[in-house]
């Protein structure tokens, strides 16, 4: 309102005259809910899935990105070349682009950032998706060449990743703590144990979100979820952790719920080096001794899809190899007295706090039981499963859903947390690597999943569930997760 304006409606209420009230703004904030709460917001170095739904595209943004559907689109380079042997991609950048502390992003922080990745001290969790880049090169500030040692038909889609997105120099000092990048949402202010704000980027160079202010709430507890949402006290729960409350949602008109896919690969994680469990039979019986369709029903109240390998049952190159590891008890016995453990053995079965994994628990360990496995239930804080679990690989078995996007590249790393380490497979994601024709990937990915389902690497239990609960007014939330984020850029309210 400009000052002449306000004189003039000073004037007319001064007089008496009624003056109709404008019509209400549409509704600009918005408070999420999430289970878990990140251990920073660094998401350049740390595996925590927390960190990327808060940060992914809302404050931090890569080369490419993905968008709700699981397509790759270009990020803050806005077209690229790709040489006719598929080693060079040069990049152009989009121009104008700045941090939310007013310095521009450019083909030097492209540079920082790719540098920083693979250096030989990075603490990138997935470092090795940037193995195979030989050199980066500033050609001029909007201009980025990057050289790799061969061609990789999924370095685009790798460089959509969250572990991938554009620092800054001047600002990595802090970023644990104040993350500073070039997305729609600036930080604002982190109250520990309790909330994250963002505020809306002024100066953000693609379009404008309709949300100035967003809150991520924190409620790890499902009881509290259910009485927060029903309270209203937030307006949108992604990931709610009670399925067996969704009915109520469904039947309350004051809210909508969103079923959908994940990218998250549930599994008995088993450490491949750690006795037993480096014997294949014992990986075997630990297998046939689930009932996955048991721990769907009993833990997700039904929602989840079994699965045989590590691998997301809606991607075409699915193979189903569910029966490879069907649940029998007399099987897993006898692969058990095989291997020299006919009265089993004790073991360790870290669980972190969602849901699925702490009810899954509970469930798992009675079915172990059953085969003679003693499993001592170790219930453990997100911090400290990163810590020992995922860094310290100090645990026997634990439960977590991977939700990197077509991340079965990880079983090609040794020295990742499960430990197993096979020529085979390794040679098969080389190869899948510098391969770019379509049909030739499907088929290496179908080997890739038979290879670890025939090696039983982990307990393979079900594709995670995409559940939100939201008011019925809010829309642009993602359905499904082809990555983890909770991408604030399309959500408004229809009041």
């Amino acid at each position: 309102m400009t000052k002449q304006m306000f004189r003039t409606v000073s004037s007319v209420l001064a007089m008496g005259v009624s003056v109709l009230a404008s019509p209400a703004l549409a509704k600009s904030d918005i408070t999420i809910a999430m289970q878990l709460e990140p251990p920073h917001l660094d998401p350049t170095s740390a595996a925590a899935q927390a960190i990327d739904s808060v940060v992914y595209t809302n404050v931090f943004e890569g080369l490419t990105r993905f968008m709700g559907d699981g397509s790759v689109v270009p990020g803050l380079a806005e077209m690229w070349e790709i040489s006719d042997d598929g080693t060079v991609y040069t990049f152009t950048l989009r121009d104008g682009v700045t941090f939310h502390d007013g310095t521009t992003m450019d083909a030097e922080d492209v540079k920082f950032s790719l540098d920083r990745a693979t250096a030989e001290d990075s603490a990138n969790a997935q470092k090795a998706l940037f193995a195979g880049i030989e050199s980066v090169e500033v050609v001029d500030p909007l201009t980025v060449k990057v050289t790799l040692s061969e061609p990789n038909g999924s370095f685009l889609f790798n460089l959509a990743w969250g572990d991938a997105v554009i620092v800054a120099p001047e600002s990595i000092d802090g970023i644990k703590t104040n993350p500073v990048g070039t997305g729609a949402f600036a930080f604002g202010e982190w109250v520990q144990g309790d909330n994250i704000t963002l505020n809306r980027n002024p100066n953000y160079w693609g379009d404008e979100p309709a949300l100035e202010t967003a809150t991520f709430k924190f409620i790890s507890d499902p009881t509290a979820a259910f009485a927060a949402m029903m309270a209203e006290d937030v307006d949108a729960f992604d990931n709610f952790p009670a399925p067996e409350n969704l009915p109520q949602f469904e039947a309350d008109p004051r809210f909508k719920v969103l079923v959908g896919s994940t990218e998250g690969e549930t599994i008995l994680s088993t450490n491949n080096k750690q006795p037993p469990f480096d014997d294949i039979r014992v990986r075997q019986a630990l297998a046939h001794a689930i009932d996955r369709q048991a721990i769907i029903d009993g833990a997700m109240f039904g929602y989840g899809t079994p699965i045989g390998s590590h691998f997301a049952p809606h991607n075409p190159a699915y193979v189903d190899l569910t029966g490879n590891s069907a649940y029998d008890l007399e099987k897993a016995k006898a692969l058990l007295a095989e291997a020299g453990f006919a009265d089993g053995f004790e073991t360790t079965l870290h669980l972190p706090p969602p849901s699925y994994a702490r009810r899954g628990g509970e469930i798992i360990a009675a079915q172990l039981a059953e085969v003679g496995i003693t499993a001592e239930i170790i219930n453990v804080e997100w911090a400290q499963w990163l810590e020992s679990v995922f860094n310290g690989k100090d645990f026997g078995l634990t439960i977590v859903s991977h939700t990197e996007p077509m991340d079965i590249g990880i079983y090609a790393r040794p020295e990742y947390y499960f430990q197993y380490d096979s020529t085979d497979f390794q040679a098969l994601m080389a190869t899948l690597n510098s391969t770019t024709a379509p049909e030739e990937r499907a088929k290496i990915l179908g080997e890739a999943q038979r290879v670890i389902a025939n090696d039983y690497v982990n307990g393979y239990l079900f594709q995670l569930a995409k559940l939100g609960v939201a008011k019925a007014g809010v829309q642009g939330l993602w359905e499904n997760a082809p990555t983890a984020a909770i991408d604030l850029t399309a959500i408004s309210w229809n009041e």
